[in-house]
């Protein structure tokens, strides 16, 4: 049994020691706290690691380049606030599919403080993980030191959520609000993509989402839908108008029936008073849900995706522009080959053709394809081309299935942007992806 004593913040401050590793809860389940008060033990600390994902606290140790000796960030997915460290080099990014993340890292480095927020205890001595439990009672389970920042403006919610008060070291209790996350409104081009996977999609499948306009604008393309399950990493705020228009309600899934599941939430106040004590809602740990041989369990899964650009062969780059890292592959694999084990699975991945890119030489923005013949150099491969299903842009939607090099370059470029077709045939017929006399 652990000392589950209530402590202030400065209390776990003065636990920190150089060459530590602490990991904190990812995103809206990310402690506030910690976040922007560790930088009060950079005079005395050396060589910490902080291993985060999805973060969200403007913490001035991941800004200011006079922390870089103190602290050094190990993420499983960048966010903004990631990036703006990129320039001090105390920042490495840890590869991983979703379902595997805590595991890999428990397997290499032991943990010695894990914090993350939670509710406070009910009446029993148990607290819920509230937000997120994508590794974090993997790690819990193993950490030397566990704090939670229990706060009563969390949601509690169910499934693999609850953990006592004796499995817990110290409590340090916070009144700051969830996190939260726009739910952007689609633009023109997701509203076409949306609609040409919305097509693709039936009565009784069950679906996986992610967050930004495209799936916002699927959700939307959906309420005209059946019987619609949800098998999900994320709970997005867009599920909330399905469940409650009735269009999604899990009476044919084939796993977990009538209940959404997920492992974490991430959106709007709204979406966490819909979670909030909701048992419909079924929170499990990341290495189940993103599991692709569970995944494949439910008969008619779709996962829908978006990646940053993508080769003629199908390779796909979600998480680097080029050797600079933006975000993280996340559950894309873990999804993507999961909706394929499925019986009658689907998997799409979205994007627009074109995007806007600062010319190097000029400094100007100019349209470049986001198809292209070859991913830059140093990309990272998020999904590979033998896990690629469907292929959205706003010209179009292109099944890869079975279909060899030179019939993908061919489908491909017909969804490319018009203005880039000829120049994708050119260099296809250079690399040999295309042959002049097919």
């Amino acid at each position: 049994m652990r000392k589950h004593e209530f402590v202030t913040i400065d209390k776990i401050l003065d636990l920190i020691q150089s060459d530590m590793h602490i990991v904190v809860g990812s995103a809206a389940a990310e402690p506030q706290e910690l976040m922007l008060n560790l930088s009060k033990t950079a005079s005395r600390v050396k060589h910490v690691t902080v291993s985060n994902c999805l973060p969200v606290a403007d913490a001035d140790f991941y800004v200011d380049e006079k922390f870089r000796d103190s602290f050094f960030l190990d993420g499983w997915f960048y966010t903004g606030v990631l990036r703006k460290t990129h320039k001090h080099g105390n920042i490495s990014f840890i590869p991983n599919n979703l379902h595997f993340a805590g595991k890999k890292r428990i397997d290499y480095k032991k943990v010695d403080i894990f914090v993350t927020a939670a509710t406070m205890p009910d009446e029993h001595g148990f607290v819920s993980l509230s937000v997120s439990n994508i590794y974090e009672k993997e790690i819990l389970e193993q950490a030397d030191i566990v704090v939670l920042e229990v706060n009563d403006n969390f949601p509690r919610t169910y499934g693999d959520m609850e953990v006592h008060i004796n499995d817990v070291d110290y409590l340090v209790k916070t009144n700051y609000e969830p996190p939260t996350l726009p739910n952007p409104e689609p633009n023109e081009k997701d509203v076409i993509i949306g609609n040409y996977i919305a097509n693709e999609i039936h009565d009784g499948d069950t679906i996986q989402l992610g967050i930004g306009g495209i799936p916002n604008a699927v959700a939307k393309a959906l309420l005209n839908k059946k019987d619609l399950g949800i098998h999900t990493e994320m709970f997005t705020s867009n599920m909330i108008d399905l469940i409650q228009a009735g269009v999604v309600n899990g009476k044919k899934k084939t796993l977990h029936r009538g209940k959404h599941v997920c492992c974490f939430a991430f959106g709007t106040k709204e979406m966490y008073d819909f979670i909030d004590g909701n048992p419909s809602i079924l929170m499990l740990q990341g290495r189940y849900v993103n599991d692709p041989a569970i995944i494949g369990l439910n008969d008619n899964q779709v996962s829908i995706n978006s990646t940053l650009e993508i080769d003629l062969t199908g390779q796909c780059c979600s998480e680097s522009i080029g050797t600079t890292h933006f975000s993280g592959t996340g559950g894309q694999t873990d999804t993507a080959v999961g909706a394929q084990n499925a019986k009658n699975g689907r998997s799409f991945i979205s994007l627009y053709s074109t995007a806007m890119v600062r010319n190097k030489e000029t400094g100007e923005k100019e349209e470049v394809s986001k198809i292209v013949c070859t991913l830059k150099p140093g990309a990272a491969v998020s999904l590979s081309r033998n896990d690629v299903d469907y292929v959205v842009t706003e010209y179009g939607i292109v099944s890869l299935r079975g279909k060899n090099i030179r019939e993908r370059a061919k489908d491909l470029i017909s969804i490319a942007h018009p203005k880039f077709r000829e120049q994708l045939k050119k260099e296809a017929l250079e690399v040999g992806f295309l042959n002049e006399h097919f």
